[in-house]
């Protein structure tokens, strides 16, 4: 996979910078983290080299300093809100990522369920947890005409009703499961209640995304446009730092139009407020680390076309209206991109014309093409690995790696034993097949050992894949795309 990012300078600049932001306040930083903290894919395909965990990788040089607050929405638990990327909800995702938190050495003080208004449910995962005996848990409860009424919020009937989360290091890490979780009231309130004890707090926000140093319409900001179209988010340029500094910079449209409100509380807990602008507020430094920007570019339109085939996937299964999809269409048409830029998505529609069946295709990093199509054994994306690996392990494409007569036990299994409808092969089932042959036959062990040249690659299939097949091309790394077509 080509490089386009720096992930080694980040970590060095982007602690060395949150330190400095510590300092620049009395006694403890609130840092909200917006997007996700562990496990961010996004950040990690359209710039390539930034690697999934390495926000938790630069904390880890600040983790003697730092403790964790995860915050949930109590409307989400009682709707069972589930996480899109992982299929879970986002009561199951606290407990999931309070484990990796602490796996890794972190301090996961306290859960705070914010927007508590009774809800059954939230008082029974609260009891959970305690029962649990994992963290503490406190509730931050609704304010009417919040974030506008600033009169109530920052009195005792708003921010003052709310639980005070106590918290012992300087550094407070405020993240949660997805968007609209409440993490910055969640801040706000503890800035009040810190304020009222004598304690000077401060408030920053971690948000790689719009990255607000580079283009307002450079592909990487547009790509995060596209992630976020069910949110509806646009990116705009920072008018209140433009007129305190005299500087362009990029940030959306949520915090842009909250700021008056921020700047207002700021005022009320402070006297005055530390910021002139939503770019002030932040600290992400990804955009000083963009060491190729054609590769992040590429990248980037690249997830763009993705985002726009997953939510015509989405539309098909009934999970999401039209909305989403026109407003990704939109941002194509400004950076003139169609679906015929995916040179894989052009093969594999070539490859099931000829062919007439469901077909498949990967862009190899040297902007190789390979194609398959569905038989009898194979289904078009477990084909697709087999003859990929044959190629970059040069091995002769008629060969065949996995013998028929290994093959057929395995489909009746499937469809006498378990009584499946496909027979065919999937993804894992190959791999396993393969890893199996390869202690033995050399070519097996060689197409194998081949695979982590797939990280980075494209593939485009013609008709949608089955979950287990589109994990598979998850954790081999490739942009995987597929049209809206069932089987």
């Amino acid at each position: 996979m080509k490089l386009g990012f720096d992930n080694d300078k980040y970590l060095r600049i982007q602690s060395e910078h949150i330190k400095e932001r510590i300092s620049e306040f009395g006694d403890k930083l609130y840092l909200e983290f917006g997007g996700k903290l562990y496990d961010d894919y996004h950040a990690s395909r359209v710039l390539p080299g930034f690697q999934p965990d390495s926000k938790m990788r630069m904390l880890m040089q600040l983790k003697d300093d730092a403790e964790i607050v995860m915050v949930i929405s109590a409307e989400d638990i009682e709707k069972n809100k589930i996480r899109g990327d992982l299929g879970i909800t986002y009561d199951k995702d606290v407990l999931r990522l309070r484990d990796i938190f602490t796996e890794w050495g972190f301090y996961v003080s306290s859960v705070v369920i914010t927007h508590f208004n009774g809800q059954a449910s939230a008082v029974s995962f609260r009891e959970r947890l305690e029962r649990l005996g994992l963290v503490r848990v406190y509730y931050h409860y609704l304010i009417e005409g919040y974030p506008t009424n600033v009169e109530l919020i920052d009195s005792d009937e708003g921010f003052g009703k709310n639980d005070y989360v106590e918290t012992t290091r300087p550094l407070v890490v405020v993240t949660a499961p997805g968007p609209g979780s409440g993490k910055m009231a969640v801040c706000l309130s503890q800035l009040y209640n810190e304020n009222r004890r004598g304690v000077k707090a401060g408030y920053a926000k971690f948000e790689t995304f719009p990255i607000w140093n580079i283009p307002l319409k450079h592909p990487v900001n547009v790509a995060y446009e596209a992630a976020t179209a069910d949110l509806n988010d646009v990116n705009m340029i920072d008018h209140f730092h433009l007129e305190a500094y005299g500087k362009t910079t990029v940030n959306y449209n949520r915090d842009i139009e909250i700021f008056p409100v921020l700047n207002a509380i700021f005022e009320g807990i402070y006297g005055e407020s530390p910021y002139k602008s939503p770019t002030d507020m932040g600290v992400n430094m990804a955009g000083f680390c963009i060491s190729d920007d054609e590769v992040c570019s590429e990248a980037s339109k690249q997830e763009i076309i993705r985002r726009y085939y997953a939510a015509l996937c989405s539309l098909t299964d009934g999970s999401k209206d039209d909305r989403e999809i026109n407003k990704i269409l939109l941002l194509m048409k400004q950076m003139k991109l169609t679906t015929a830029y995916r040179r894989c998505t052009v093969a594999a529609h070539e490859r099931k014309e000829k062919g007439g069946t469901a077909a498949a295709a990967i862009e190899l990093s040297d902007g190789t093409l390979i194609t398959s199509g569905t038989s009898s054994l194979l289904g078009p994306s477990a084909a697709l690995i087999l003859n990929a690996t044959k190629h970059l392990a040069g091995i002769d494409h008629n060969l065949k790696l996995i013998p028929q007569n290994m093959i057929e036990p395995i489909q009746r299994m499937k469809t006498s034993m378990l009584h499946g409808v496909n027979p065919r092969l999937h993804t894992d089932e190959v791999l396993v097949a393969l890893a199996v042959l390869s202690q033995h036959d050399d070519n097996c062990k060689r197409a194998l050992d081949s695979l982590p040249l797939l990280d980075g690659c494209q593939v485009h299939a013609t008709v949608m894949l089955s979950e287990v097949d589109r994990k598979i091309f998850k954790k081999l790394g490739c942009g995987l795309t597929f049209d809206p077509v069932k089987k």
